[in-house]
């Protein structure tokens, strides 16, 4: 990480018609906040949805909550892929509530904290998972696929210490767990990889909702490798 590690945007959605979701609005347009009051969201139903006050979360069954409070994706890897698409992709585009520079997102440790500005403590819950909505607002084609190819997602959040975070505020990593398990490889885990499942069960680094799914993902494609 570098020492000048900062969140260079912050994004926060309004509720906007959902074009795959007809029902369900989606708030993964992000629009750019000088400064947002930070806290824990609750559980994942029936909560406040995004850990950002004023930001919207319209499907509370797959997004939000505790563990997903706080969305960071590194602007590094936004102009990576700017390069890739050749198409201009500015901040929040990806959904993001932090984009940030100088900060090994997708290499941070699950259960890792950061600092951000004065207050504010956030924690490394696990990645981001692309959806259709997602895939929707990017209107490139076979948008998951390569999106999970790559596998630099992003990293949900989970809120520690609320407080106000602010545009250019400094993010320092406080602590980080010895265990190895990062953001890609927890990602690879929830997109077929067995090895990364079983290292991430092992490790015991998620929280107990995402532990369940990824261990009945895990058995079930267990069992049928086996059966084959």
């Amino acid at each position: 990480m570098s020492s000048s590690a900062r969140i260079h945007s912050l994004n926060v959605g309004r509720s906007e018609p959902n074009p795959v979701k007809k029902a369900i609005p989606t708030g993964i347009g992000k629009r750019p906040v000088d400064e947002v009051e930070v806290r824990a969201p609750g559980p994942k139903k029936g909560g406040l949805g995004s850990g950002l006050v004023g930001d919207f979360v319209g499907d509370q069954r797959h997004h939000g909550g505790d563990f997903q409070a706080v969305y960071a994706y590194a602007r590094e890897e936004l102009d990576a892929w700017q390069d890739r698409l050749g198409r201009e992709l500015p901040d929040g585009m990806f959904g993001e509530n932090l984009t940030t520079t100088g900060l090994e997102v997708d290499g941070a440790i699950v259960g890792e904290r950061w600092q951000v500005g004065d207050e504010v403590v956030l924690e490394v819950a696990g990645p981001r998972i692309p959806c259709s909505t997602f895939a929707s607002r990017m209107g490139e084609k076979g948008w998951v696929k390569r999106f999970t190819e790559v596998g630099n997602t992003g990293a949900y959040l989970a809120v520690v210490v609320p407080g106000t975070v602010r545009r250019g505020d400094p993010v320092r990593v406080l602590s980080r767990p010895d265990h190895g398990i990062d953001v890609r490889v927890a990602f690879r885990a929830f997109t077929g990889d067995l090895d990364a499942a079983r290292r991430v069960l092992e490790a015991g680094v998620l929280n107990a909702v995402d532990h369940a799914e990824l261990q009945e993902t895990y058995d079930k494609r267990s069992r049928a490798g086996l059966a084959g």
